[in-house]
């Protein structure tokens, strides 16, 4: 965006007072899957039984209150960035590609962890299931690829914020 673009009235400040409330809700939605993959070699080495119980009671109620929503609000910020650089290549390009990670996100989540969510919600230590190890395996693989959707997300959104302050 350039410094004439940004004095028009309403325009350019409306995207500078959008770019730290997205890169925030972009930092918010990074660090739930980045402390899934920090604590996955741990989580890996538990018993059923544990694991069990680490999901159904230390993970509950996050999701309807901390995932899901600041996700959707990572999405739903980058996309508002994404109309407002439409005109702007390089970053428009950047805004693009994390919202699709902010997008695949939350596909992630349906595919990989809210399947596991729904099974495990119904186990006991003493009727696991003897595949129980591969529905953790596919739980930890979820979080991990958000992880890295996250990360991409992020640097897609600084590396367009740089270039535009560049050019200002």
């Amino acid at each position: 965006m350039t410094d004439l673009e940004l004095d028009r009235p309403g325009s350019g400040r409306k995207l500078l007072a959008l770019r730290p409330v997205n890169l925030a809700f972009a930092v918010l939605a990074t660090l739930p899957p980045l402390a899934h993959l920090l604590e996955m070699p741990n989580k890996l080495a538990l018993d059923g039984p544990l694991w069990l119980a680490v999901q159904q009671h230390l993970y509950r109620g996050w999701g309807p209150f901390y995932g899901g929503p600041v996700e959707i609000i990572a999405l739903a910020t980058t996309l508002t960035l994404l109309v407002a650089r439409r005109r702007d290549r390089a970053p428009m390009r950047l805004t693009l590609l994390a919202a699709l990670a902010h997008a695949g996100m939350i596909v992630v989540f349906f595919a990989f962890n809210n399947p596991v969510n729904a099974a495990l919600n119904g186990w006991t230590p003493s009727i696991l299931p003897p595949d129980w190890q591969s529905w953790r395996l596919r739980w930890e693989i979820g979080h991990a690829l958000a992880a890295i959707l996250s990360v991409v997300a992020i640097m897609s959104l600084v590396r367009a914020w740089l270039i535009e302050r560049e050019r200002r």
